[in-house]
């Protein structure tokens, strides 16, 4: 088999082969994966095997209590296995295969029973075993179309087909292969976006770097960004791995994966479990942090953690704010965000995959809003390039790589980038991207891919930081507004008519308010039943009437009132809600108390009642004077509103709340004219001809 993509289809092939009609094809994963890693673990092993049951033996005859270490330098690697089964042995004994096989796993080492555990394979082999099918499936699994050692199956394919295989099997069953892994071309920008800006201090002699994945699937980042930084950086670097993982097989394949390269360190630094009610890793900090969290994943089981992390303010690791329950990737952020080295220690650069939802969702003053607005005012946003379509397995929106660090450089203060990856050109009348190419053959939604042309010329223009077509700068206030409150004054028209009189008689005795009838009934003998376009006069005359009759106007008889006798009318005066507390002085600015709500009229000043139905919302641009705003935006379109000032920001106190958003599509989107008119004509004239000559047609053949 030469690559790959043979070798998947063949493992593949084993479970339709073996397990169908026996096995749900929902449990396929759960036979195929582990007997994947076993086999492979089988291959490892094999050639060393007889020399560390022979050495077992002497280390038994001497007595010694703890022979781990010993057996390890006789198997060559990390773990090993003292059991004298291996998978060819098994085949020959097929009524014992069952027993055999467990004795086989027991004799694994303590480090490869943690992942046997994660895949709860002792259950695995009972029903494989009640079923028959377990001698058949080590018979294909021995086949040597299925020999995996590393000789033959290099580590980097290996962790192709355990992609490959996840991807498939949850396609079968209409799961999110998307959570599992990135495509290797994605994490390669990844890698080029963050290491590359330090490649003058990773080449320094004794450098120690770790790097970091919350949400590592199968290790396929990690292992990219460690072979990178040895192979094309400084091939003396130490660079230790640390990873955790929620899905307990890919767990246990990126454990297993990791002991199987040589990196025992590395693969006790892989940690199952949630990265935030479990956090693997609590008090590390990480020189690089790279993740691709899953897109839209609701945190309802660890709300009540989570919810008690934020309330511990910054000292926790949610203090900015929650995103909404249903999406947790800014949540991922933060995270990495608490878990950056100090600016002494060296800092810290990150690369996470995000959708478009944490660039935009969310109204100034939500959780997401606030989020962003603690990365952007802490200046660690650095970059964020936008993905062509199509490139990831299971979705083809629009991903986007956040890049974010304590050290920007200091051209790069106060300032992102943004870099446009999704663009398109037309070639010969048709879309296609710039920066991506079509695959020969779809996977899934995956009908794109990076070249290595694309990826060299995306990582350039992160490096140059230069406004171009496609990549441009801004100050991280650009991205900032404050939402304000207009207001509009409640008009209202009194009708003392007989009809509405007899709603607020009916309204008054069923709320045994009757009082306030006899009061109104006075005043529209004394008024006439209008209709009134001044609510304030009307309202005047009642409660003098009440007050002669020591009757309280109560805010519950108020709203009978209006109720039943008040309609809304714009040409009505505005209901004035109270005398204001402005007082006129000679440096005194009418104009400004005018738009904040203090009307001056006739000598007086005066707050108008808001109408809550005609309440709107401006996002005034962070660097503008929102009284200017409204004069300019506002006023013109809507001559008597005001700003409400009582809204202001939690944070700095000032009028409107402040929000963040990053439209990444504004910032780059570029006009395209409407067709010619005559082009359209012609292209209608042509559709036309077509409709009457089939008609013709169908009318000459009846």
């Amino acid at each position: 088999m030469n690559n790959h993509h043979d070798r998947a289809n063949y493992i593949f092939s084993i479970a339709d082969e073996v397990l169908r009609d026996d096995i749900p094809r929902g449990k396929y994963p759960d036979v195929i994966l582990p007997f994947c890693v076993l086999r492979r673990l089988d291959c490892v092993l094999e050639p060393t095997k007889e020399k560390v049951l022979k050495r077992q033996e002497e280390l038994t005859s001497t007595g010694i209590a703890n022979p781990d270490k010993q057996l390890r330098r006789a198997s060559g690697y990390s773990f090993y296995n003292t059991s004298k089964y291996t998978f060819a042995k098994m085949l020959e004994d097929p009524k014992n295969v069952g027993k055999n096989l467990r004795a086989y796993i027991n004799g694994f080492s303590e480090n490869i029973r943690d992942i046997i555990d994660k895949f709860k394979l002792r259950g695995v082999i009972e029903t494989l075993e009640e079923k028959g099918l377990l001698f058949m499936l080590i018979q294909k699994f021995c086949d040597p179309k299925c020999n995996l050692h590393p000789d033959v199956v290099s580590n980097h394919d290996m962790g192709y087909v355990f992609e490959e295989l996840i991807r498939r099997f949850n396609e079968q069953r209409n799961e999110n292969p998307g959570e599992h892994f990135t495509p290797r071309e994605v994490i390669k920008l990844m890698v080029h976006l963050v290491f590359d800006p330090d490649r003058d201090l990773l080449r320094r002699k004794g450098v120690l770097r770790s790097i970091y994945d919350p949400a590592c699937g199968s290790g396929g980042m990690l292992s990219v960004a460690k072979e990178y930084l040895l192979l094309e950086i400084n091939p003396e670097a130490d660079v230790r791995l640390f990873g955790q993982e929620v899905n307990d097989e890919t767990y246990a394949i990126c454990k297993s994966d990791m002991l199987i390269k040589g990196d025992d360190q590395d693969a006790e630094n892989i940690k199952p479990d949630t990265s935030f009610s479990h956090d693997g890793h609590p008090t590390k900090r990480f020189s690089y942090m790279l993740t691709n969290a899953p897109y839209g994943k609701d945190w309802k089981k660890e709300k009540t953690f989570i919810e008690a992390e934020a309330s511990r303010g910054m000292a926790g690791r949610f203090g900015a704010g929650l995103p909404r329950i249903s999406d947790g990737q800014l949540l991922f952020t933060q995270h990495m965000l608490s878990k950056m080295e100090t600016i002494e220690a060296g800092g810290s650069r990150i690369a996470a995959v995000n959708n478009g939802s944490p660039l935009f969702t969310g109204d100034a003053g939500s959780g997401e809003s606030e989020i962003r607005r603690w990365i952007l005012e802490n200046d660690w946003l650095e970059a964020i390039v936008s993905l062509p379509t199509q490139l990831f397995y299971n979705t083809g929106i629009t991903t986007y790589v956040w890049v974010l660090t304590n050290r920007k450089t200091p051209n790069r203060k106060g300032k992102v980038l943004l870099i446009n990856g999704g663009a398109t050109h037309k070639v010969n009348g048709e879309e296609v991207e710039v920066f991506a190419r079509k695959m020969k053959k779809s996977l899934g939604d995956k009908r794109n891919e990076l070249g290595d042309d694309h990826i060299a010329e995306l990582a350039r223009l992160a490096a140059n930081f230069k406004n171009t077509h496609h990549s441009k700068i801004f100050k991280t206030t650009d991205f900032a507004y404050r939402k304000i409150t207009v207001e509009r004054p409640l008009r209202l028209r009194v009708d003392l008519s007989s009809g509405p009189l007899a709603r607020l008689r009916a309204a008054c005795k069923e709320a045994k308010e009757e009082p306030v009838v006899k009061i109104v009934e006075r005043v529209a003998t004394k008024l006439g039943a209008g209709p009134h376009q001044d609510y304030n006069g009307v309202w005047e005359a009642i409660l003098t009437d009440a007050d002669k009759h020591d009757v309280k106007m109560t805010g519950k008889r108020e709203k009978l009132f209006r109720e039943s006798v008040c309609q809304r009318d714009e040409k009505a005066e505005p209901v004035i809600k109270q005398r204001s507390v402005a007082e006129l002085t000679p440096d005194f600015d009418l104009e400004e108390a005018r738009l904040h709500g203090d009307f001056y009229i006739e000598g007086k000043f005066f707050v108008y009642e808001p109408d809550a139905e005609l309440r709107d919302y401006e996002n005034v641009p962070f660097d503008q004077d929102i009284d200017d705003y409204f004069k300019r935006e506002v006023l013109p379109h809507v001559s008597d509103a005001w700003i409400n000032v009582e809204v202001q920001d939690e944070k700095d106190g000032k009028v409107g709340k402040v929000g963040y958003e990053i439209n990444f599509n504004r910032y780059f989107y570029q006009y395209e004219p409407p067709r010619p008119l005559k082009a359209i004509e012609a292209d209608i004239a042509v559709i036309e001809a077509d409709i009457m000559k089939m008609l013709k047609d169908v009318t000459t053949t009846t």
